[in-house]
């Protein structure tokens, strides 16, 4: 497989927009495209002649599904084609209705065109993601697993040091410790490309998940 990997931080809230094309068949898939990646994301699909085959988002919050709307848009207009708009159904309801909380902008509604659930595989050439549910921060929360390349996208429920909030709505602590302890099963080695900040492993974050598991609480500061 030949793949690249573009990770772009984007918006107030410098969401991890992830870029993943095939180099050799040259299609992409984007990952949680915020608000305002759209002319970036345009401009990488161009300079390498990527076609954006599906765009998702790991949940609904609208730093992570802001920009599926225009993406959709432009596809429509400029390719005269649907593009296929991923997320769990359990959040596709925050897609459709956006409840944007306090996002400085207006955030738009898109109808997802495709229903990503436990063990689905989503490809695009040569890239392969499992589709991993790991609900605690929205009920529908999911994490994208890429064993060939050893990349785990991790959303909202795994970051650096700490996990995604469980107090807004659709939050569960019982929920996030579970999806915590079976991201920490992933090989050690497994690179993780959270929703915000730096990267890390599933191997440097074990020490903290295993006392959070043991423990059955939520116990360092979350993120």
């Amino acid at each position: 497989m030949s793949a690249e990997l573009l990770v772009l931080p984007i918006g107030p809230l410098r969401t991890n927009v992830a870029l993943i094309g095939d180099t050799e068949r040259r299609e992409a898939i984007v990952i949680d495209p915020a608000i305002p990646s759209l002319s970036q994301l345009l401009a990488a699909l161009a300079e390498r002649r990527w076609k954006l085959v599906l765009a998702l988002a790991t949940h609904g919050h609208w730093d992570h599904m802001g920009e599926l709307a225009a993406l959709a848009g432009h596809v429509r207009a400029h390719e005269s084609r649907e593009l296929a708009i991923g997320t769990h159904p359990l959040d596709r309801h925050r897609l459709e209705d956006p409840r944007p909380l306090a996002a400085p902008f207006p955030i738009p509604a898109v109808v997802p065109n495709r229903d990503l659930s436990e063990g689905d595989q989503i490809r695009a050439g040569a890239i392969n993601l499992r589709v991993m549910h790991t609900p605690g921060h929205t009920e529908g929360s999911i994490s994208l697993h890429d064993a060939g390349a050893g990349i785990l996208y991790s959303g909202d429920t795994l970051f650096q040091g700490a996990w995604g909030r469980t107090d807004l709505p659709g939050g569960d602590d019982v929920s996030m410790i579970a999806s915590l302890a079976r991201l920490a099963s992933l090989p050690a080695a497994t690179r993780v490309i959270p929703g915000h900040g730096g990267a890390t492993t599933i191997g440097d974050e074990l020490h903290w998940i295993s006392r959070v598991v043991k423990s059955g609480r939520l116990q360092v500061g979350p993120s």
